[in-house]
């Protein structure tokens, strides 16, 4: 993901997330921490053609990993395309050298935990109201890297659709 980049995610954003949508300078402030021999960030964009149709950032820190935003097109929901920006996120883990990947879902987003669970992580706890303004709470979930051979499993394919970082 580039700064060209985040009109686009900001449009993906709104449609997907419109109570609790990032704004325009979470976006900035994270990309300024995403290159350089210090980066302790990876954002990628997945393009089909000229359109946005999925991103997702990952925030590393020491050992840990924490995956910050996954989104993906409701028309392209079912394409294997969240998978593939996954496996992005695990591989830029794997980089940074981290020995577990954290992230935070939707108790009610039933088909992100799914895919979570089929790339290894486990529940490991909750965290109340954390999705603000809707009060809605988030599933915690973890992936000891170390265990699942340090790398994520294998690479989903999406035809005619680019992932770039």
């Amino acid at each position: 993901m580039r700064w060209w980049d985040i009109d686009a995610v900001l449009g993906l954003e709104k449609d997907l997330f419109p109570e609790d949508a990032w704004s325009r300078g979470m976006f900035w402030s994270e990309l300024a921490h995403a290159r350089g021999p210090g980066a302790t960030r990876h954002y990628v964009v997945a393009e089909d053609g000229d359109r946005m149709v999925g991103y997702a950032g990952l925030a590393s820190s020491g050992d840990l990993a924490d995956v910050q935003t996954i989104a993906v097109a409701r028309d392209q929901w079912g394409t294997g395309l969240g998978g593939r920006l996954l496996t992005e996120l695990l591989r830029a883990a794997t980089a940074f050298e981290c020995a577990e990947v954290m992230l935070e879902c939707r108790v009610d987003n039933v088909r992100a935990q799914k895919l979570y669970e089929r790339f290894g992580f486990e529940a490991i706890g909750f965290r109340r109201g954390y999705y603000q303004p809707g009060n809605v709470d988030a599933l915690v979930m973890r992936l000891n890297t170390k265990s699942s051979g340090g790398s994520a499993a294998g690479s989903p394919s999406v035809q005619g659709t680019e992932i770039n970082g």
